[in-house]
């Protein structure tokens, strides 16, 4: 009877390793990261990686997704609309992902659009941009501008004593975009807008932009450029050109800012996202990207902070449906928080977010000083169309 009952206990032994052996064989969860490796977006491309990568390996410790390990697939957009366009492509109908977190620019994010509602993935946008860009596969956890202009406009009007706004960006989506958008806030807010210049987002060289900026002597300046490169040349040369009004840009994250050296003092911007946050959960996560990365940590910031939440988002949509089939994740999306770095993350709203933003100012260090906290800021109307 106890050989019996041993050797009954053995079997029921060898049968559950034999089932936990088939669930870690399983084929692993494969989310696709489509950044500019190259291109303008190549200065902020290596911190959107980390976040990626601290983001699996910390879900994967705790057991993964629905017990599946998860696997990245990081390929190189290009910063552009052709680079997306392939490397979407890649994701969709090569490597076959379950869902694509990006950081993009808008030309990029636009042009692969078409292959997300071809494949039908789930696709979270995890860049501030310009607004009002819908899919039935995309959702959104980075601010618009219904979030981030009025800190740094109503901060010019009030504190600065601004009245003229002098308004520079890229010549493409996001710079049209946060610059329209800028210009009838400034307007209905009693200011007025007395020049705008934009630049190729491949473009370098803003001296004839600061030479008609110098002439029109406007009481601020606002910028709107394509995040990474175009941020760094153009506050460089309105350095090296002297310029000493306040400066608004609407594009920088503090992880740029950091790399520009003196250019970025003084200039003023607006967050969801700031190392600075004094909350457990940032500090948490400083601590862990810190840990893992050591001296080769890029600074957290505005842009890939967004991208690490979103593998949260995402592990609570398909946990929630148990499943990772596209057709119940999407609408799961929109259910989905997360209590993250930035504080509790819901993309309810349109399939955007509300967000806490933040005023600040960039300090001589290149950190960002918090001027003033603007809590759980509504995203507007963004897609009211789609469900």
């Amino acid at each position: 009877m106890q050989t019996f009952q041993r050797l009954f206990r053995l079997s029921a032994v060898a049968a559950m390793a034999a089932i936990t052996a088939g669930a870690y064989a399983a084929d692993p969860i494969k989310i696709g990261v489509a950044v500019g490796l190259s291109g303008a977006n190549s200065v902020v491309a290596p911190a959107v990686v980390q976040s990626s990568q601290l983001a699996v390996e910390e879900i994967n410790a705790a057991g993964g997704i629905l017990g599946r390990k998860v696997e990245l697939e990081i390929v190189d957009d290009a910063s552009g609309a052709v680079g997306a366009q392939k490397a979407f492509d890649t994701l969709v109908f090569q490597k076959k992902v379950a869902a694509i977190i990006a950081m993009e620019t808008s030309a990029a994010r636009n042009a692969a659009l078409p292959i997300v509602s071809k494949g039908k993935v789930p696709y979270i946008y995890t860049s501030f941009y310009e607004g009002r860009s819908c899919n039935n596969a995309m959702y959104v956890n980075g601010w618009v501008p219904e979030q981030q202009v009025a800190p740094v406009v109503d901060y010019f009007l009030a504190s600065k004593s601004a009245k003229t706004f002098f308004l520079v960006g890229n010549d493409y989506s996001f710079g049209r975009g946060m610059l329209n958008f800028t210009k009838k806030y400034i307007e209905q807010k009693g200011g007025k807008v007395i020049g705008e210049e934009f630049l190729p987002i491949d473009g370098s060289d803003w001296t004839s932009v600061i030479s008609k900026i110098r002439s029109a002597k406007p009481d601020a300046l606002i910028s709107a450029t394509a995040g990474g490169a175009p941020n760094v040349s153009l506050a460089k040369q309105l350095k090296g050109a002297g310029m000493t009004l306040p400066y608004g840009n609407l594009a920088i994250d503090e992880g740029t800012a950091k790399t520009m050296g003196d250019a970025a003092s003084g200039m003023y911007m607006s967050a969801s996202y700031l190392t600075s946050i004094d909350t457990p959960e940032n500090k948490k996560f400083v601590a862990a990207m810190t840990k893992k990365f050591g001296t080769e940590l890029k600074t957290p910031n505005e842009l890939s902070e967004p991208q690490y939440e979103a593998f949260y988002l995402y592990k609570a949509a398909a946990e929630k449906v148990g499943s990772t089939d596209a057709a119940k994740v999407i609408p799961a999306l929109a259910e989905a928080s997360f209590n993250g770095p930035r504080g509790t993350v819901q993309m309810n709203k349109s399939r955007h977010t509300p967000l806490s933003m933040r005023l600040g100012q960039v300090q001589a260090d290149g950190s960002v000083k918090i001027l003033e906290t603007f809590a759980n800021v509504d995203p507007g109307a963004q897609c009211p169309n789609l469900n």
